[in-house]
């Protein structure tokens, strides 16, 4: 996610944020993203939203991931 730029979709979903969901969704930002705001090379809008990408994207896999655990168990 090194210089990664954050999707309009993203976007519009960070707008949408209240502020409490903002600083929760900040709080758990890791890696480079908390340096590339810091740095202010990076708006907050554009941090909250590859952060909601991210979070979603990790989402997904655990889901996958979820699903061949439960599909190997029933064999």
């Amino acid at each position: 996610m090194s210089n990664k730029v954050a999707s309009e979709e993203y976007k519009d979903k960070a707008k949408l944020l209240s502020p409490e969901e903002a600083e929760r969704l900040l709080s758990r930002m890791s890696g480079k993203l908390p340096k590339r705001l810091d740095k202010d090379k990076l708006s907050v809008e554009d941090a909250l939203a590859l952060q909601l990408e991210l979070e979603e994207e990790n989402l997904n896999e655990w889901r996958e991931k979820m699903a061949k655990i439960k599909s190997e168990s029933k064999k």
